[in-house]
């Protein structure tokens, strides 16, 4: 779903006040029904182009503002959005039509019209949109011919029948695509993206709402904005929180405080916070749907290797940096899948406890293989650099692992760049890195969500690593119309063990999310695939 997991900042400066953090709050004093909500966002950003955006920040502020054809319910639960009900397919499966509610409007005022889906779907599988998450929407019709510029956009398998009835037409089955259309897929006001073209999304006045909050005060690069009752929102009345002010806030200690203070009411939790909140009633903490993980520029000479990659791998005592880094209740990696993300469909087992541990912690054989990577190189040494989001979490991961390869790969050299989120990304999109610390989050339960990140052919994969053996596979997990449900999890198991095993990707830990909420606040709840939404939100 999202390209690099949000980090978690956590400030060692800080620490000497981290006992504040377990005494509970000071938010004591009553709120009328109309005061302003006061939440934080860990980084900036990227963009308010839902077709484009791949980042957790961005996500988190488009689906406060926007709402899909499908939402979620107050416990995660696909139901009807911007839809009339949550529809049936036909044709075996593969086309989709949906009546778009009549009161559905944008906050001007205009309806919400089946064109205006049209228009983001189109946009995102563009390929001069250069969107990363373009293949979220790979089972429509057509969609490899026009993400490769071979058929104009307007060929892609989504049209507006008539103002309210939009249909989708797959290539085959695709059983969770009303999870994507819940979290990840919502429409663009037509009129305004023809004014702005690729510069829709890039502030809040270049972008429209239809959802339960309008976007103000954001600028592109902004560090506080705030989301306002959309009045026009189909379902306005069930809103109950007419403002949410937003503050970008990276380090953990400060905004700890800010909520003892009570300058606001939701806030995230990282390492020692975590564990000096361990009793606090105000503390939520929840397993997250997502995978931290290293990737490796395949088209530079040392990292193409596959040894190398290995080495790497064996490093990393994964334990410890979910124990001893993290402290933050984030889970070791036992592969590239997490806990939680699909289960057998005849024994509805966990597909990760299915597959088991692929991963170890072996320094000797880590320096074994290094040796050996050396040699077939025709090299002695070695500088690479490690690429990580500049957050304060992300950093101690990133000094966790560059202290283990020095120690256990002789002749290599670590140099860390730690740059904003949206600038990882970008570099890391463009393949200017060696080894990225990188991660995804999905919004749906299905573990080819993660695969997919290996792939060499993926719009998401920054690693271009291109090995046949895999895309084969992933080619026939893809392939929703030969394979049985039972058959493609089969082969989903088999593609997990081969990307792990080769290192493909580096799979380090499971992340967890953890929040303080006001207990003035009701309605805000968390689940492994979706954060809380504002517009469930309650003054108690």
């Amino acid at each position: 779903m999202n390209k690099h997991v949000m980090g978690l900042g956590l400030s060692l400066g800080l620490l000497a006040i981290v006992g504040l953090a377990g005494c509970g709050t000071t938010q004591a004093q009553s709120k009328s029904k109309n005061a302003t909500l006061g939440v934080t966002l860990v980084g900036n950003p990227a963009t308010a182009d839902p077709a484009i955006s791949g980042d957790v920040n961005s996500s988190s502020m488009i689906a406060q503002t926007e709402e899909g054809l499908y939402t979620l319910d107050k416990n995660g639960k696909v139901v009807a959005g911007v839809a009339e009900k949550v529809v049936k397919p036909t044709q075996n499966g593969t086309v989709y039509t949906f009546k778009i509610k009549k009161n559905a409007k944008w906050q001007n005022g205009d309806p919400v019209t089946a064109q205006d889906f049209v228009t983001s779907f189109e946009w995102q599988v563009n390929p001069k949109s250069k969107s990363q998450v373009a293949n979220k929407l790979k089972y429509l019709k057509n969609y490899d011919a026009v993400q490769s510029g071979k058929l104009a956009p307007s060929k892609l398998g989504v049209k507006a029948l008539d103002a309210h009835t939009l249909q989708l037409t797959l290539s085959k089955p695709q059983p969770w695509l009303p999870d994507i259309l819940a979290t990840a897929e919502y429409p663009m006001k037509t009129d305004l993206f023809k004014k702005y073209g690729s510069h829709y999304g890039t502030s809040a006045a270049k972008t429209m709402s239809e959802g339960p909050y309008k976007l103000v005060g954001w600028s592109g690069n902004s560090d506080s904005w705030t989301y306002v009752k959309n009045d026009h929102y189909w379902n306005a009345k069930s809103v109950q929180i007419p403002k949410v002010s937003v503050q970008v806030v990276k380090d953990a200690g400060t905004a700890v405080n800010l909520f003892k203070s009570g300058k606001v009411q939701e806030t995230y939790l990282t390492g020692q916070y975590i564990k000096q909140n361990a009793k606090n009633p105000e503390m939520t903490t929840t397993l997250n749907s997502s995978m931290r993980f290293l990737e490796f520029n395949d088209k530079r000479t040392v990292t193409h290797n596959t040894k190398v990659r290995q080495a790497f791998s064996y490093i990393v005592n994964r334990k410890q940096v979910t124990d001893n880094v993290l402290q933050d209740g984030s889970q070791a990696a036992k592969s590239l899948i997490p806990t939680g993300d699909g289960n057998d469909p005849q024994t509805g087992e966990d597909f990760a406890k299915e597959v088991g541990n692929l991963v170890s912690y072996n320094p000797q054989k880590a320096t074994t293989l290094w040796n050996q990577a050396k040699k077939e190189l025709g090299i002695k040494k070695a500088s690479l650099e490690l690429l990580t989001a500049d957050t304060d979490e992300q950093q101690h991961v990133a000094q966790y692992l560059q202290q283990q390869a020095q120690k256990y790969m002789p002749g290599l050299k670590i140099t860390i760049k730690a740059l904003p989120l949206a600038q990882q990304i970008n570099k890391g999109s463009q393949g200017n890195y060696d080894i990225d610390l990188d991660g995804w989050t999905t919004g749906w339960r299905d573990p080819a969500d993660f695969l997919q990140m290996a792939d060499g052919t993926s719009s998401v994969n920054f690693t271009k690593w291109k090995n046949a053996h895999f895309t084969n596979l992933m080619s026939e997990i893809d392939n929703t119309a030969k394979y049985t449900t039972q058959q493609r999890w089969n082969l989903m198991k088999k593609a997990d063990t081969y990307v792990t095993q080769q290192a493909g990707l580096v799979p380090l830990y499971q992340q967890a999310k953890a929040h303080l909420v006001s207990k003035q606040v009701g309605g805000l709840k968390y689940t492994m695939m979706s954060d809380a939404q504002y517009k469930y939100a309650y003054w108690k």
